[in-house]
């Protein structure tokens, strides 16, 4: 299977305990798991991979102190004071990336109230229980990634696009499923259930826009979006969605929308819309 039809996971998970639970929780053959060691790792993957949800240890007595603002002994097990601090850099950066939701793993102890309170101040999403949450935690955290808003919101596409035919429903939703990642138009027939020729010339019937056209609304939606978190930047949102360069981003974006990439990020998806039915539907070939 394709990575990019996968939702992925990047795990910050010193205890075996937290371990254990994405182990069970997000088996390999269904979701792709990123291990990050500490704060610099977790971020720059986050600026170059598309994260669906991040999961943060944070149930480490370590963690505990540093949140209570206790400088534990290098020697405390758990890793020191620095490990602590790692733990909260990291949970920093759901602030920073708030398209890929953020979720704490901890133990929930009597005593870990202050490191709940601290996820909830840092914007995180939700928080698994090891030990209590384990059956249910993907079930928690699917629903919330990145990929899986993404699809619920465009499920249905607008009305101004004139897709209406089951085959044009079909591949939209083949297409949103990539959540503005590349498609191969070979990838979409084959999920469609049509040849690749067919799927090309018939998508465009009713005066719907043509199907390349379509592939590059959708990658300039979820452009938008990735452009919204305050720690990326251009650069970062070609890497993600795969362009080229951010020259290749920038010339799809005046192409598809007549905006410069500087302006996604004020761009609702119902404004992206608007400038792409102004006469750019159509590609050639």
């Amino acid at each position: 299977m394709d990575l990019n039809e996968v939702p992925t996971l990047l795990a910050y998970t010193p205890r075996e305990r937290a371990r254990a639970l994405v182990r069970g929780a997000f088996p390999k053959r269904r979701w792709r798991v990123i291990t990050a060691r500490d704060a610099a790792e977790l971020s720059a993957t986050l600026r170059r991979t598309l994260v669906d949800a991040v999961l943060v240890d944070v149930g480490s007595t370590v963690a505990l102190s540093t949140a209570l603002g206790i400088q534990p002994s290098p020697t405390h097990h758990g890793g020191g004071a620095s490990g602590g601090e790692d733990v909260w850099r990291i949970a920093a950066l759901a602030q920073e990336f708030p398209t890929a939701p953020f979720f704490a793993i901890t133990p929930l102890r009597t005593t870990d109230a202050p490191v709940v309170a601290r996820c909830a101040t840092l914007d995180f999403c939700d928080l698994l229980v090891d030990g209590m949450d384990d059956p249910v935690a993907r079930d928690i955290v699917a629903p919330q990634t990145f990929s899986a808003r993404f699809v619920a919101a465009l499920a249905e596409p607008p009305s101004a696009l004139r897709l209406a035919s089951p085959m044009q429903l079909d591949t939209w939703r083949a297409i949103i499923g990539f959540a503005g990642r590349p498609v191969r138009t070979t990838a979409l027939a084959r999920a469609v259930g049509v040849s690749r020729e067919h799927l090309s010339r018939n998508f465009s019937t009713s005066g719907a826009p043509n199907l390349k056209r379509v592939i590059d609304l959708v990658r300039m939606i979820g452009a938008a979006e990735l452009a919204k978190n305050p720690g990326l930047d251009i650069r970062d949102v070609a890497l993600i969605l795969g362009f080229a360069s951010s020259s290749h981003l920038a010339v799809t974006a005046q192409r598809v929308l007549g905006t410069r990439p500087a302006s996604l990020s004020r761009l609702r998806t119902v404004d992206l819309l608007d400038r792409f039915l102004q006469g750019r539907t159509r590609s050639r070939g």
